[in-house]
């Protein structure tokens, strides 16, 4: 993130020297203030404006999204539609994924242009709970509840998942809760104890939860509250 004066020097093609002139006349504004320090940090969403005109004006995007299956969680696919092709917006390719489906997957996903704020969500740290409802092909079992609880062994990454929580919901049907997001995690742990995924949909990251409403392949922005409670801004 640029300094203020570095920023205009660029932006307007002028002596960093003559940034400190535009100051002291007021001529410039970062976010509706008169801007008055050099050193004040520019924001990829940081308003500035010279002279009244425009010289940045970044919207931040955060968007929650009900993935159908048969769409693929990346931006560009050669044989699949993905989930930014579900998006009907003059921005849409200036987002990016946070988190990610499989294929043959359903339900809430995030995406936002706010790269600091994807990290916050995604990074481990966060530990932010993923919720899924998941129908399978045999009975349940209480030592498949204790296996999730302790964690399973991954050989291809030699190491084992973390606890995680699953609820016998019926005889085919659980909801589990995942503190990571490894590589078809849910699928893998279920075959290693004898048992096939027939679907997987996810309902909630963190405090936030699928819209009941929002049907198959639409979106709608988060509000303020849901962008700060995924990850609260220092």
């Amino acid at each position: 993130m640029p300094r203020l004066d570095r920023f205009l020097s660029q932006t307007l093609a002028i002596k960093r020297s003559d940034v400190r002139l535009l100051l002291a006349r007021g001529r410039v504004e970062v976010d509706g203030e008169r801007a008055v320090d050099i050193h004040q940090i520019i924001h990829r969403f940081s308003e500035v404006r010279c002279d009244g005109r425009i010289l940045q004006n970044r919207t931040a995007r955060y968007l929650m999204l009900n993935k159908p299956a048969g769409v693929v969680s990346a931006t560009r696919d050669a044989t699949h539609p993905t989930v930014i092709d579900l998006l009907d917006a003059p921005w849409k390719h200036e987002l990016h994924l946070v988190g990610r489906l499989d294929i043959h997957s359903t339900g809430l996903m995030l995406l936002s242009n706010d790269g600091q704020w994807s990290k916050a969500v995604s990074r481990p740290e966060s530990k932010l709970p993923k919720r899924y409802r998941v129908a399978v092909r045999r009975s349940l079992t209480d030592a498949q509840v204790d296996a999730f609880r302790s964690g399973l062994y991954f050989g291809y990454e030699d190491s084992i998942t973390r606890p995680a929580e699953l609820t016998i919901a019926g005889e085919f049907e659980a909801d589990v809760c995942l503190l990571e997001g490894r590589y078809h995690q849910i699928r893998r742990m279920l075959a290693q104890l004898g048992n096939e995924v027939l679907s997987i949909h996810r309902f909630a990251v963190g405090s936030l939860t699928l819209d009941a409403e929002l049907a198959p392949g639409a979106s709608r922005e988060l509000t303020s509250a849901e962008v700060e409670a995924l990850a609260p801004r220092a």
